[in-house]
């Protein structure tokens, strides 16, 4: 999927030039390396996203202007540039006018880290973005109802913080928040009602025993956004900001009939989290017609033999996979990690 991955001052790295087998790498080193980073690249690359930070520039190693990501994923050549003109971006050599451009026909990432235990022991702001990640990839319209929403937002919650009668500048910036609000509810709607039986086997087939997972979608106002709105307009007038509408909606998760975050275990938990990425990757495959890259961050020493080698029979067997870790002390305990290639990370540099 990726075969050649080229960075400039992107994080530690001042440069790097990789190649990798079509299996996939396991990147191994010391903490604060730049192994995560080099999976932050990839993201960024096929996505135009970094699962840790919402700034762009900040992706720029210290002291220089911006940054560099260039590789081939799917036989494509493509590059991502970052400067103080913004991000300009190219598709085999021709320049892409726009992200929406440069992502109509690009690849598929399921990103999977410590931090995925938050999906369930954390507020509904990571299972949101859980949703938007999954919906950004799998329908064209997500990202763009998304940024316009997100746009109107902003732009009513200023106005009632400004404290002056604004009703009629107010109730447009709703309309748009309706229009482009209602499209994520069907969208976000639909696609937990089609993860809920793929996480439901994941977590099946990773703990390896009868616990029963379900999914519900919780949006935060009724069954009309508007009416929604209207009826909210006294309290967000008191509040001043936006009480309803898809920035507040969660995502239920329950095992055995139970809240997950009050009553599963950790180890139940950390299995949860990996059923929701299994379930994404696995309808990533089944919407977007094609395998989707795992890049799976410092997530092995976490999880016994058992559960690391379900957890691999379970993820399709030609996908490819970049992994990370510390140390290799429980690789030779999973068949199928020991077969990747290894590269050593150390210092902003690799052997």
């Amino acid at each position: 999927m990726i075969s050649s991955l080229r960075l400039q001052d992107f994080r530690c790295f001042r440069s790097l030039d990789l190649t990798a087998p079509e299996a996939g790498v396991v990147l191994t080193g010391d903490n604060a390396q730049g192994k995560t980073s080099i999976l932050e690249s990839i993201c960024m690359l096929v996505r135009l996203h970094s699962p840790r930070t919402h700034r762009i520039a900040a992706m720029a190693r210290i002291g220089t202007p911006g940054f560099g990501i260039a590789g081939d994923p799917w036989g494509q050549e493509r590059k991502v540039r970052h400067s103080r003109d913004g991000l300009l971006l190219e598709t085999d050599g021709e320049s892409q006018p726009s992200q929406t451009g440069y992502l109509a026909d690009g690849g598929l990432v399921v990103w999977m880290g410590n931090e995925d235990l938050d999906l369930i022991r954390g507020p509904g702001e990571g299972r949101r973005r859980f949703l938007d990640f999954l919906g950004a990839q799998v329908d064209a319209s997500y990202r763009r109802s998304w940024a316009r929403y997100r746009r109107a937002l902003r732009a009513k919650n200023a106005l009632l913080k400004d404290g002056r009668p604004r009703d009629a500048e107010i109730a447009s910036y709703e309309e748009i928040l309706v229009e482009h609000g209602e499209n994520l509810m069907a969208i976000r709607a639909r696609l937990v009602e089609e993860l809920s039986p793929l996480a439901a086997a994941a977590q099946h087939a990773v703990s390896g025993k009868d616990e029963p997972l379900t999914l519900r979608y919780l949006p935060a106002s009724g069954p009309s956004l508007r009416d929604s709105i209207l009826q909210a307009r006294e309290r967000e007038t008191r509040l001043r900001q936006s009480v309803v509408g898809p920035h507040r909606d969660d995502l239920e998760l329950r095992l055995h009939g139970v809240p997950a975050s009050e009553f599963a275990s950790e180890g139940q938990q950390r299995t949860i989290a990996l059923a929701l990425k299994l379930a994404q990757g696995a309808l990533l495959e089944q919407r977007g017609g094609k395998l989707p890259i795992y890049l799976m961050d410092d997530i092995f020493g976490e999880l016994d033999p058992g559960r690391r080698n379900a957890l691999m029979r379970h993820l399709p067997a030609g996908a490819q996979k970049w992994i990370t870790t510390t140390h290799l002390g429980w690789l030779e305990e999973t068949p199928a990690l020991a077969e990747l290639s290894r590269i050593t990370v150390s210092g902003g540099a690799i052997s």
